[in-house]
């Protein structure tokens, strides 16, 4: 994001929906990113400041509208429990961080063609 003399700024939001129904976004990328970090929903769900239900009913809706498995759980116990993400959980991540970085280098390229911010 770039800044102009007089403190103007572009931002710009990018999010995935099917049928009209968000799937993915900033959010939910911290969610999965927070997974990943800890192992733990409920650690996850902590770190980014929502409910564990909440963030295993985020999970559930993005596993059901992408039809693919995001999330391996193992239940607590004498070891206690977990969570990580699965090798399609990683692609995706990977790809939608690809495709966010993009948008921003376009959104950031055409501001300064704009406003003359170069």
């Amino acid at each position: 994001m770039r800044k102009s003399h007089n403190g103007i700024e572009i931002r710009s939001k990018l999010w995935i929906e099917i049928d009209g129904e968000p799937v993915f976004g900033r959010g939910r990328e911290f969610l999965l990113t927070a997974v990943e970090r800890y192992g733990s929903i409920n650690r996850a769900a902590k770190e980014i400041n929502i409910s564990y239900r909440k963030a295993w009913s985020y999970i559930k809706a993005m596993e059901e509208r992408l039809g693919i498995k995001l999330v391996e759980r193992q239940a607590g116990g004498i070891n206690g429990g977990g969570a990580v993400l699965t090798d399609a959980a990683r692609s995706f991540l990977k790809k939608y961080e690809e495709l966010e970085k993009g948008i921003k280098e376009m959104v950031d390229n055409r501001f300064a063609d704009i406003f003359g911010q170069r």
